[in-house]
């Protein structure tokens, strides 16, 4: 990239409007990197939250590549009807319905259970289920539903399933760009303290996933191990953002990104050589970016071991 790209590029991303906006793409792609080729030969890869927006779109993303791909969710039914949608638009599409809730860390054991069972490897592990509750609501281990759908589930799955990863594999965490504004200076992970807002919620866990992606990159030290990487897509058009946000999207609405479009780094990221050259960054359009803004601003060694000391405790895992 050269220096006036790599210029316009950080603009972009300091005002975030144009960076997070359609602009970003549409601007990006005359200098990002290259598209990841077709797979040159079928394999698996796990998508969560699978029934719609990036999940959906990383889906189709991934079948026109050639993936199997093994369309993770809490309905069915939704997935059935994501998966009609998918075959529409890549023909012949080899997609597989997991039905799992991943907030709750015994359907995460069970799924875990049946992919160990059934394959022999996973290319790649992506995790797009979120969610953004009205109220504070528990799962049935009693987590924070938020807290547990975003890192707790997304953890115990990924270290479940370490045994069928190998050293072209890849975890790929969807955070926000909204996990920004909210630091990790806090002990507070499941919010039980004063008044809970659904969106603070989702900025504290979006902020968690990347962290908990930088954790287990340090900890995926084998040679069979997958790279991990988090990212964060830019504002798209999803149900996530139209109806979790309404007045967002009545501001900002015209100038979202496409589904595809704040797919594409997750499709990248599960396909590209160049996501192995490294572990444990996070990206945007294609390019690793700061976690933080203004960017000496960083999250303190204390809440960063809180953290994963109780991500440990709560799923079980040994790493």
């Amino acid at each position: 990239m050269s220096f006036l790209t790599r210029t316009v590029d950080t603009l972009l991303d300091a005002a975030v409007v144009p960076g997070y906006s359609k602009i970003g793409p549409a601007v990006r792609r005359r200098f990002w990197a290259s598209d990841a080729p077709a797979f040159p030969a079928p394999l698996d890869v796990v998508v969560t939250g699978a029934s719609s927006g990036l999940g959906a779109a990383t889906t189709v993303g991934l079948a026109r590549l050639g993936a199997r791909v093994h369309m993770v969710g809490r309905s069915a039914q939704r997935l059935e009807d994501s998966a009609a949608s998918v075959r529409a638009a890549v023909p012949g599409a080899d997609l597989v319905v997991r039905e799992c809730d991943i907030s709750d860390l015994d359907a995460v054991a069970s799924l875990t259970s049946t992919l160990l069972g059934e394959l022999t490897d996973i290319h790649a592990l992506i995790h797009c289920a979120g969610v953004m509750p009205p109220e504070r609501i528990t799962t049935p281990q009693g987590h924070e539903s938020a807290f547990a759908t975003h890192v707790l589930g997304p953890v115990a799955l990924t270290a479940g399933l370490r045994t069928l990863f190998d050293d072209s594999s890849r975890v790929v965490f969807v955070s926000s760009g909204g996990m920004y504004a909210v630091p990790m200076a806090f002990d507070d992970l499941e919010f039980e303290k004063g008044k809970y807002r659904g969106i603070t919620a989702y900025a504290r866990t979006k902020r968690m996933q990347i962290v908990v992606a930088e954790q287990l990159a340090a900890a995926f030290t084998g040679e069979d191990d997958p790279v991990v990487h988090s990212m964060h897509p830019g504002w798209a058009n999803t149900p996530g953002v139209t109806d979790s946000l309404p007045g967002f999207d009545r501001v900002i609405g015209r100038l979202l990104r496409s589904p595809k479009d704040g797919a594409d780094t997750i499709v990248w990221l599960a396909a590209a050589d160049e996501a192995l050259a490294s572990s444990g960054l996070f990206w945007h359009d294609r390019s690793p970016r700061t976690t933080h803004y203004p960017p000496w601003r960083t999250d303190t060694d204390a809440a960063r071991d809180h953290l994963w000391k109780t991500v440990r405790a709560a799923t079980g895992i040994e790493l």
